[in-house]
Parts: C-alpha cells; structure tokens; sequence
C-alpha cells in the first residue's frame, strides 16, 4: 500500500468516525427538552433531570462495552448498532409520551448505551489509522465530531419543539438518527493487518515521538497513573456537565431583566448550546494538537486554571455578551478535558487493547455523569440560583490542580519505565 493510498483511506475512515459521532450525540439538546417537560408536562426537577443522568451513565457503559466489542470483533457493526440503538431509544420515548419512567428508560437507557456503542468504536480505529504523534489531533478531530452534533441539533430540536409536541420531536430524532448513523457506520473500518501508519514531516517537534506499547487492562490496573488520571478526568468532567446540562437555566436566570433584553427561551437556549458545542469543538482539535506538541499535562493544566477563574468569575456574567464569553470558555475547556484523556490512555496503554481500556477510563466520565446533575440540582434548590454551583466547581478545579501535579510526577516515573522496556525489546530483536 503506497503513502498516498495509506493517507486516503485513513482520510474516509477519519472523517466517517467523525461523522458517526455527529450523528449520535443527541446528548446536550436535553437542556431544550428539559425546559419544555417542566412548563409543558409540569414534570419535577428530578424527573427532568433523571434521563439525563441515566443518559450519562450508560453512555459511559456503553463505551466500556463497545469498546470491548469493537477489540475482539471489529468498529463496523459495533457502530451500527449503537447508531440503531440510539435511534430506537429516541422513538421509544417518543412512544412513551408523558411518562417520566418510560422516557427515563428509553431515552437515558436505551439511547445511552448507543451513544457508547459508536463512541467506543470510532475512537480507537481512528487513531489506529494515523502515526501516534497525532494522537492528540486525532481524537479531538473525533471528539469534535461529537462536540460540534450540538450545532446540528440544537437548532433542529428547538423547531420541532417550536412547532410540534414533544412526543413527536422524540420520535422525528430517533428517525433520522437511525438512518443516518447506519449508513455511516458502513466506512468505520480498522486498518488491514500489518498496516503502518506513514510518519509526519514535522515528527521531531512532536511531544510524543515512539509507538506505544501495549497492556491490557489488569496491567493497567496495576499502574498509579490509570487511577490518578480517573479520578482527574471524573473531576474536571463534572464542571462541563454541570454547567453544559443547565444552559437554559442559566441563561433564563442571569439574563431577566438585562439590559431589557427579551429572552426567547427556546432560541436564545438552542443559540447558546450550539455556540459551545462549536467552542468545545474547537478545544477538543485544537487542545488535542497543541498537547501533541507541548505535552498532554501542560494543556491539562492551562485549561483546568482557566476554567477555575472562569468558575470564581460566572456570576459576574449578568449580560448576554458576559455570559457568552463564560460559555466559550466552558466549552472550550471541557473540549480540552474530553480530549487529554483518550490521548493520555493511548500514549500510556496503547492501541491493542484500547477500546477497552479507554471505556474503563471513561466510566470516570460517567461517575461525572452520576454525581454533577445530582450536585448542581441539590445546589440550585438551596436558593434558587447558581452562585453556591459555581464556587463548588472552582473548588473542585484546585484539588484537580493538586492531582494533575501529581499526575506530572507518576508520569514521569513511568515514562522511564515505558523506556526501559523499548530498550529491552530492542536488545532481543
């Protein structure tokens, strides 16, 4: 296979894993949804809130098993069905209409452990297309994907709410949904056996030179770093969802009366969650290579300080323009949090075995998933506002600073290993 042919087909793999994630995540649009099953169907908080924090879990569940899948039988199939399953969840809760445990089920269940399908699929067989210096570029082009869904999908969701019932903008999602992820899932494929990915011209100004080596997952277990970068990723997760889960709610709360503004719930709601899906696709490709070449744990830092002041800073955003810039700034860390962690468990772990190891790494995202909506509701309830939130989640963004540094110098210590090893497979070859 010439370079050229090589870098075609990585190309068409590339961007189908990119495509298969826009096509699936319907996951942040539950701030729009959310809004009208409080005034329309008067449900509680806690029902509103609950498929989404179901949604998250199995998500994260999803991606442990797929990802599984995906190392023992190939991404194609894989993707498709989590495609399909997300599709079906939609419709069932659709079907479900005002039922708080049937929308929770299908919806947080269902649709869930689709989206975990096909994330567990695309991420790895990207990565196995190109050389390991661009793993940070490649996953936050992958991870872009799923970020930037919320551009498609906000705006398309928002009209049928506009327009027609709810039921039925369940049902007309999970459609397209359905369709579209199948066919895309056709082109997600892993590279032929005995494929190496051509190098890059620039490959001696990358952070991350040499193939990595590979361990299973009780190897992994073994390791401080695996539960040092857990424990970091579940903490610096939990601000994004946070804060991403309550767009509508913030925005309706800090802009009444601004400026005299008149807020248009849906729009100005669906406006804003497009906007930091587009930020967050941004942090996720250009976080994902800026850390190719200044190190994974250097950009893990500069987002995790600006989010922290960014947090001490949100309930001074009492105008439109503010609260945009606050927004951005969430979405373009969280972009950079969902894309050091893929990188760090490849440059770590290695692609073998990937799938599955970077599924176990992502049910820290769902811990994320189970503790963040359940603390910013309980938060909220206390006096009716953010404020107690956003001091929470500053505080949460130090003691990440704390173990991201000791992160740096576990790291450090195993980086030397990884070393020793190389060198010893070099001696016996």
């Amino acid at each position: 296979m010439t370079t050229v042919t090589k870098l075609q087909n990585a190309r068409v793999v590339l961007t189908a894993c990119v495509l298969l994630n826009l096509s699936i995540q319907i996951l942040y649009v539950w701030s729009l949804i959310r809004v009208e099953l409080l005034s329309q169907w008067a449900w509680t908080p806690t029902q509103a809130g609950l498929p989404f924090t179901l949604v998250l879990v199995f998500f994260a569940t999803g991606a442990l098993i797929g990802g599984r899948l995906q190392d023992k039988f190939g991404p194609r199939w894989v993707a498709a069905s989590g495609g399909l399953m997300v599709g079906s969840g939609l419709m069932l809760a659709g079907l479900a209409g005002n039922n708080p445990v049937g929308v929770a089920l299908a919806f947080g269940v269902l649709t869930g452990l689709g989206i975990g399908f096909g994330y567990g699929s695309v991420l790895p067989t990207a990565l196995k297309w190109f050389h390991p210096s661009k793993k940070g570029l490649i996953g936050g082009m992958v991870l872009g994907g799923f970020a930037l869904a919320s551009v498609l999908y906000a705006p398309i969701t928002g009209g049928l709410l506009s327009s027609t019932s709810i039921e039925n903008t369940f049902f007309s999602l999970g459609v397209g949904v359905a369709l579209v992820s199948f066919i895309i899932a056709q082109f997600v494929r892993n590279p032929p056996t005995g494929y190496s990915a051509p190098e890059p011209k620039n490959l001696a100004q990358a952070a991350v030179t040499e193939a990595p080596l590979d361990f299973d997952f009780k190897q992994m277990f073994k390791t401080r770093v695996f539960y040092l970068m857990f424990a970091t990723f579940a903490l610096v997760a939990s601000i994004g969802l946070m804060m991403i889960g309550n767009v509508a709610n913030i925005t309706k709360l800090q802009l009444e009366g601004a400026d005299s503004i008149t807020i248009a719930g849906i729009a100005v709601g669906a406006f804003l969650i497009s906007f930091v899906a587009v930020v967050n696709t941004a942090g996720r490709i250009a976080g994902g290579s800026l850390s190719d070449r200044i190190g994974r744990i250097n950009t893990l830092l500069i987002a995790i300080v600006l989010q922290m002041a960014n947090m001490l800073l949100f309930s001074l955003y009492l105008n439109l323009p503010l609260l945009i810039v606050g927004f951005a700034l969430v979405g373009l860390c969280f972009g950079v949090f969902l894309t050091m962690f893929p990188a760090l468990t490849g440059d770590q772990f290695g692609l073998k075995n990937y799938g599955f190891n970077y599924g176990i790494m992502y049910m820290a995202y769902g811990v994320a998933g189970l503790l963040a909506p359940v603390i910013a509701d309980n938060l909220f309830h206390l006096q009716g506002d953010f404020q107690i939130t956003y001091l929470v989640c500053a505080a949460m963004m130090v003691v990440a600073i704390g173990l991201t540094l000791l992160l740096k110098r576990a790291l450090d210590a195993r980086n030397l290993q990884l070393d020793a090893l190389r060198a010893q497979q070099e001696n016996r070859n």
